[in-house]
Parts: C-alpha cells; sequence; structure tokens
C-alpha cells in the first residue's frame, strides 16, 4: 500500500492542476469541455487494447496520451488519461483502483508530457506534423512502458535487486511493446495529419499551426 500511496501522492497534483486549468478555459470558451470529453473518448478506445503479458504478470496496449497531449496540452492530458484509467479499472476489471495512480503517472504524467516534449522539439526543429506526431506516438508509447516497469520493479524487488527486476520487465514487454509502440506513432500521425486536412482551424486554435502556416497549406491545397 505504500507504493500506492506515493503514486498517488505524485498523481494527484497534475489532477487537481488540471482541473483548475479546466474551470478557467471552459468559463471563456464553452467547446473545451466537448473537446476534452472526445479526447478522453479516444484515449479510452485506444487503450482498450490489453494484450497479455505473462511474464511480467501484465498486459500491453496502445495509450492515445500523445495525441491528447499534442492537441490540450500535456497536464490536460493527464487529466483525460485519468478518467480513460478510471473507468477501465472500475467497469473493465483493467488495472485497479490502488494501481489507478501508478496508471496514471506512468500513462497520464509520463507518457503526456514525453510527447508534447518530443513533439515541440522536433516541430522547432522544423520538422514536418506527421514526423513529428509520429515520434511523439512512437516515445509517448514506449516512456510509459519503461515507466510502467519501473513502477512495478520497485513495488515487487523485494530482495531482488530492483535494476534486475526492472530490465526483466522491460524486456517481457519489448515483443508487444515494440511493434505497439510503431502502431501508435502512426495512428497519432494519422490523426493530425487528418486534421491538418480537414479540420486545420483546431490545430491553430490549440497553437499547433500558426496562422502563417494555415494559409500556406491553403494555398497549396
Amino acid at each position: 500500500m505504500g507504493w500506492a500511496a506515493l503514486w498517488y501522492a505524485v498523481a494527484m497534483p497534475f489532477l487537481a492542476y488540471a482541473v483548475w486549468i479546466v474551470k478557467n478555459r471552459t468559463a471563456d470558451d464553452l467547446s473545451f469541455k466537448p473537446m476534452l470529453g472526445l479526447m478522453a473518448g479516444a484515449v479510452f478506445i485506444i487503450s482498450c487494447m490489453p494484450i497479455p503479458v505473462p511474464i511480467a504478470g501484465t498486459s500491453s496496449h496502445p495509450c492515445g496520451t500523445a495525441i491528447s497531449a499534442i492537441l490540450v496540452g500535456p497536464v490536460l492530458s493527464v487529466l483525460v488519461a485519468s478518467v480513460a484509467l478510471l473507468i477501465q479499472a472500475l467497469f473493465m476489471a483493467h488495472g485497479g483502483l490502488s494501481t489507478w495512480g501508478a496508471n496514471i503517472v506512468s500513462m497520464g504524467i509520463v507518457g503526456s508530457f514525453t510527447g508534447y516534449a518530443v513533439f515541440k522539439l522536433m516541430r522547432s526543429f522544423n520538422f514536418g506534423l506527421t514526423p513529428a506526431a509520429f515520434a511523439a506516438g512512437l516515445l509517448a508509447d514506449w516512456s510509459t512502458y519503461a515507466m510502467t516497469s519501473f513502477a512495478m520493479a520497485s513495488a515487487l524487488h523485494g530482495q531482488e535487486p530492483m535494476m534486475g527486476l526492472f530490465l526483466k520487465i522491460m524486456y517481457a514487454f519489448i515483443p508487444s511493446q515494440l511493434p505497439l509502440g510503431i502502431l501508435e506513432g502512426f495512428m497519432t500521425a494519422g490523426m493530425v495529419s487528418l486534421l491538418a486536412k480537414k479540420r486545420p482551424d483546431i490545430l491553430v486554435k490549440f497553437k499547433i499551426l500558426k496562422q502563417a502556416e494555415l494559409d500556406d497549406l491553403e494555398a497549396s491545397a
């Protein structure tokens, strides 16, 4: 229970800050809550494809936090992920309430902030939307499972060196998570590319595209 409490303690400030942001944003933009709800639904659906990993005693799945972090920012993506994880824990026996805090840290915090940072870094070096989104999805997924491995090892290592168990769990995830991370990269890139073609105004609204870039896209269409 000590480790469960620790992860809750790490996760709750992020959730509290996210709720505060939502209250302030929705006061000025009534369309913001529906957008956040759509993101929560997307993350829920993407992450509802568990693949058992018997060696690690857990399951593997895509995460979806990269796309939410890109669109609404990493802090709100933590809230989005926490809602998806809570629904899964309550109604689908996927995860659990005692591990909810650890799952938020792994998928919500680490996944969201990694995906967002990778996307922003690549865009700052003038990479296009599609390759930046692909890298964000890929590394958000892999970083989530690196953190999951660390959380599991820290709680379960007993008398065994924690680093040894951490590496064992990481190796157990590789056969499933290596291709799933690549798949998530393609999914994230596809979603961002589709928005750029069909609803570039959304990307401008959330400051993913600059108005000048939107004008260039419309001029080349």
